[in-house]
């Protein structure tokens, strides 16, 4: 991804980790691409002192899963516990470990198995830095997966919408110039995701606003249909966090070199 240049000097940010290699390339490249000095904790004594003995909140704590003194994952639960945004930087790994993180809300996690994993996590911290300057839709007549959507962008600090109609959507569209993304259901009965898409593009183009459908249905011609009436993506239910992400970052980086690229003409 392209960084902006920009830095975050009142950002505060705690490196839980004892490799002194990791320490020293986590700290360098944070502070040559986003001006950040991070505070490092070796080990769980100092990430507690770190965070009770300072007066400043902290922003975002990169941790491994295990620290000295934390062997078995205390950082992360003491972290989580305190409604500290985690990004989990980990050389282990498993399908279980998987389901664990993403069972605590945690905003994201690096593998640190090969050379980009320092540039992969600066990417996670910077992103999550600047999403709230996001502003996302979700329309779907059904309550829990509106919450289940809406929790996992918010667990990536995107400004959230929600709407349980096409009607309504396009209603809070109206209200909110600055929505970004709309992440809509195909199956709603008023107003289906198809019909609700016409209509967003008779106002507002791929170039103002990116539009991802979903649905459960085993139709997999239904990501044509989307497409074809103006989405920009469609996703098959279930999805897995990863995807999901991926998909919405992807969208939201090209509204934003579109929009730059016709700043500069």
């Amino acid at each position: 991804m392209q960084y902006s240049g920009e830095t975050f000097p009142n950002v505060r940010i705690l490196v839980g980790e004892d490799s002194n290699v990791f320490t020293s390339m986590i700290s360098a490249r944070m502070k040559e691409l986003l001006g950040i000095d991070v505070e490092i904790c070796r080990t769980f004594e100092d990430l507690q002192a770190a965070n009770e003995l300072s007066d400043d909140a902290v922003t975002l704590a990169i941790s491994n899963i295990n620290l000295p003194g934390a062997e078995n994952g205390e950082a992360l639960e003491y972290l989580v516990d305190l409604d500290v945004p985690v990004i989990v930087f980990t050389g282990t790994f498993q399908e279980q470990t998987r389901e664990k993180l993403l069972a605590q809300d945690i905003v994201d996690y690096i593998l640190k198995d090969n050379i980009f994993a320092v540039e992969m996590l600066c990417e996670s911290v910077y992103r999550f830095l600047t999403n709230h300057r996001h502003h996302v839709l979700i329309v779907d007549d059904s309550p829990t997966a509106r919450a289940l959507l809406s929790s996992r962008l918010k667990r990536y600090n995107f400004r959230v919408s929600t709407a349980d109609s096409g009607a309504k959507a396009l209603e809070i569209l109206k209200a909110n110039s600055d929505i970004g993304l709309v992440v809509t259901d195909y199956n709603m009965p008023d107003v289906d995701g198809f019909e609700l898409t016409r209509r967003i593009r008779g106002a507002r183009g791929s170039h103002e606003l990116r539009i991802i459908g979903v649905s459960s249905s085993t139709n997999r011609l239904l990501s044509a249909r989307f497409l074809k009436v103006g989405g920009n993506d469609f996703m098959l239910r279930p999805f897995i966090d990863e995807e999901f992400y991926c998909r919405v970052n992807q969208n939201l980086d090209t509204l934003v070199q579109i929009k730059a690229a016709n700043g500069r003409k």
